[in-house]
């Protein structure tokens, strides 16, 4: 009861490496992007794993690893405040507007923008509070490389 009781609320476990809990958060933002539309297309899996390894500097098999535990997180979760929290506590405003042109790449990833995705990159730019002025330059930015 206690360890689902410290994980809602996001309350890392004994031992777990703070970095290694910002990675997990933000692959299972990257993973709840792959899922928003229904479909995870293949195309979007690439860019995530792209995102994944060069974000975190990771290999191959970490990366998928990490992917892994960011799947599981994402099928626990009741709310994406599990994330987002943990990203407005660690990251920097130019790492937040990195992480929603991210999103964006993996949104854009099958050449289909769907109204979930489009949605769920607000939501989540919202909770982390990045300025409309930076979302709407990181979509630009990831519209451009597609």
């Amino acid at each position: 009861m206690l360890e689902s009781l410290t994980r809602l609320m996001g309350i890392p476990d004994e031992g777990e490496d703070l970095e290694h809990r910002l990675q997990v958060v933000t692959a299972a933002l990257f993973v709840e992007m792959c899922r928003a539309d229904a479909q995870v297309a293949h195309e979007e899996m690439e860019v995530v794993m792209a995102a994944v390894r060069t974000t975190f500097h990771l290999h191959a098999e970490e990366a998928q690893d990490l992917l892994r535990l960011a799947e599981g997180e994402a099928d626990g979760a009741i709310s994406l405040y599990e994330f987002t929290s943990h990203i407005n506590d660690h990251f920097s405003p130019p790492e937040k507007c990195k992480l929603i042109e991210n999103l964006w790449r993996v949104a854009y990833a099958d050449s289909v923008l769907d109204k979930h995705e489009e949605y769920l990159v607000r939501k989540v730019a919202d909770l982390i509070h990045v300025p409309h002025r930076d979302f709407m330059r990181a979509k630009h930015r990831a519209s451009e490389n597609e």
